[in-house]
């Protein structure tokens, strides 16, 4: 795959230019569905909550109403009359009966009113109730019910003339207004079945609903019948506590996700919790999905389209040059190629109709320069520098850089020197330990004034073998390496390391560093190259030309194969190395080959 892309230039544009539109499409695509997932539950909660707030005002409308009304009653002069005589009056029974009636009938949330006196006279009621369920939760709750100045009850059923009826209500005592002396209990009571149909009708989702809680957090209203007068823990154990006045909360019901909004009835302490299934925003979302898909799908066919498009476009006269080229004679002149555009590729054609040419008077040329090419060599050899005035030079540079007093030219251009001189050396191939080392610290010095503060070198030589006599410029390409290949690639400060001390008979030399290492690749490649040249030393040169694998590290090679053909195969590099810790070479010299090795 990766060679049928390399062979083609206009697939490579292709694929490349494919990636770049399709990749800003697809983000684009994956962020523009997150937004709008969000904001489709942003606004779902959101509508949610202002449903809530709805019921929420016309639940308060109905608490105030009821309240105001049942401050009203117990004033009412006829009733403080009815319950202060202790004989019961059938006139005032009537009128306050009607009075009760009056206030009940245009209110549809009003089930009852009730006017019970403490001194033994009948009961005032707008409904015949045979049997009350308040009179047991009075006896349940007496801890609140009996020091409060008002009680609102929790949900309770009355056995009526119209059948059972479930109810809350509002329980007030009525005492006098003149001595505060209690007469009788005042009770308001709503119809649980009008609360239900606000709750329905309030526009929920059709597959969610919609809880009233009281303040004990039994369920007054909506959902399951058989929910009602139960603790919302009881029904849904893993939704938790309901602790702020409104909120957000997740939970499963029969398994399936819910989204539960909840919002406090500041009055009485009563909740509204409403519960959205997840699956709603999900198909929803669904549908989001689909359309940012099919939009981004036809983007990318137009992308695609007009990309192939255009590198047709672009790349056909390239095409077409190519395959003239390929099917050209080299002995044949070269023939010119009709320029039809004025862009790139145009001016592309134009350079090669004027290459073709150049080459032709090129060719021309080339038989006259391979006769000359002889006594250019010879007229270029004499042209060397002459070393006695290069060194002469040098040595007029150095003095007049110490008459204007700038050492550090003086002292660099006298390291130049001494390391020119020392690798000319009137052609000898030998020297002292001690003159390789000088010549490896002047070209150390020359980098640390052209890099300074990157790197420090240290020589650790063993003084016994400054004399003795080696194969000259074998340390400073392998410096060379660490510096260029190590430390000038590390951000921190390297330092270089130079051994060189007696093993038995032999000397040993090592250059470390802590550059920034290679990786195995790297290294099994170079250890390659030196084991290649260990066996061309061997072979015959015919065999030797055959065997041949790609050079990357020269400086190391040329090395490794003088000490090869000067001291045997004993003698090459070894070459280690940790990625990012450094770079360790190292070679071994027999001591008696000196001067006379081979």
């Amino acid at each position: 795959m990766r060679r049928w892309f390399a062979k083609s230039l206009k697939r490579k544009l292709s694929l490349l230019i494919l990636f770049a539109v399709v990749l800003p499409l697809l983000s684009m695509g994956i962020v523009s569905y997150s937004i709008a997932t969000s904001v489709t539950e942003d606004k779902a909660k959101q509508a949610g909550m202002n449903t809530l707030k709805q019921v929420s005002d016309k639940l308060d409308f109905v608490i105030q109403d009821v309240e105001n009304m049942s401050v009203f009653l117990i004033g009412q002069k006829d009733i403080q009359t009815y319950l202060n005589n202790e004989e019961g009056d059938v006139n005032s029974y009537s009128l306050i009966v009607g009075t009760l009636w009056n206030l009940s009938y245009s209110k549809k949330y009003i089930s009852n009113i009730t006017i019970t006196p403490k001194n033994g006279n009948p009961a005032l009621s707008t409904t015949t109730i045979t049997n009350s369920g308040l009179y047991p939760l009075s006896q349940q709750y007496e801890s609140v019910y009996r020091p409060a100045s008002k009680w609102w009850s929790p949900l309770y059923e009355n056995q009526t003339s119209d059948g059972p009826k479930k109810v809350v209500s509002l329980v007030r005592p009525i005492r006098d207004v003149s001595t505060f002396k209690t007469l009788g209990t005042l009770t308001v009571s709503l119809d649980q079945a009008e609360i239900e149909r606000y709750l329905t009708s309030s526009g929920w989702e059709s597959s969610g609903f919609v809880l009233l809680l009281d303040q004990y957090d039994q369920i007054i209203s909506g959902g399951d019948p058989s929910w009602l007068a139960r603790t919302v823990g009881e029904v849904f154990p893993k939704m938790g506590e309901l602790a702020e006045t409104s909120g957000v909360l997740n939970v499963k019901r029969d398994e399936q996700p819910h989204t539960v909004l909840y919002s406090q009835i500041p009055r009485l302490g009563w909740k509204l919790v409403g519960f959205i299934p997840t699956q709603i925003y999900q198909k929803q979302n669904g549908y989001v999905l689909t359309v940012t898909a099919v939009t981004i799908v036809i983007a990318l066919l137009l992308a695609m389209g007009m990309v192939l498009y255009f590198l047709q476009w672009v790349t056909k006269p390239l095409t077409k040059l190519t395959k003239y080229l390929k099917d050209l004679n080299p002995d044949e002149a070269i023939p010119t190629y009709e320029v039809k555009s004025v862009d790139e590729v145009g001016l592309l054609v134009h350079s090669y109709n004027k290459l073709s040419e150049r080459i032709g008077r090129l060719k021309d040329q080339v038989q006259l320069n391979e006769a000359m090419k002889k006594e250019a060599d010879i007229m270029a050899l004499q042209a060397q520098i002459n070393p006695h005035f290069l060194y002469n030079t040098l040595s007029s540079i150095h003095w007049i850089a110490l008459m204007n007093k700038d050492r550090q030219i003086a002292e660099m251009v006298g390291a130049l020197s001494d390391f020119l001189r020392f690798s000319l050396n009137k052609g000898e191939e030998f020297c002292a330990v001690q003159q390789e080392i000088s010549h490896a610290q002047n070209y150390a010095y020359i980098q640390a004034i052209r890099f300074p503060d990157q790197f420090e070198i240290e020589f650790f030589i063993d003084p016994a073998m400054v004399q003795t006599s080696m194969l000259k410029l074998l340390l400073q390409p392998l410096i060379e390496n660490s510096l260029i290949h190590g430390i000038q690639k590390k951000k921190a400060k390297g330092y270089v390391y130079v051994h060189g001390e007696l093993q038995d008979s032999q000397m040993k030399f090592v250059v470390e560093d802590t550059g920034i290492g290679m990786e195995e690749t790297k290294l099994h490649e170079i250890q390659d190259q030196l084991f290649l040249a260990n066996r061309q030393l061997g072979m015959r040169s015919e065999v030797a030309k055959e065997s041949k694998i790609a050079v990357t590290s020269y400086g190391l090679i040329n090395v490794h194969r003088r000490l090869l053909l000067h001291y045997g195969a004993e003698s090459g590099l070894i070459v280690e190395s940790t990625l990012g810790v450094g770079t360790s070479i190292s070679f071994s010299i027999p001591l008696g080959m000196g001067e006379l090795a081979t």
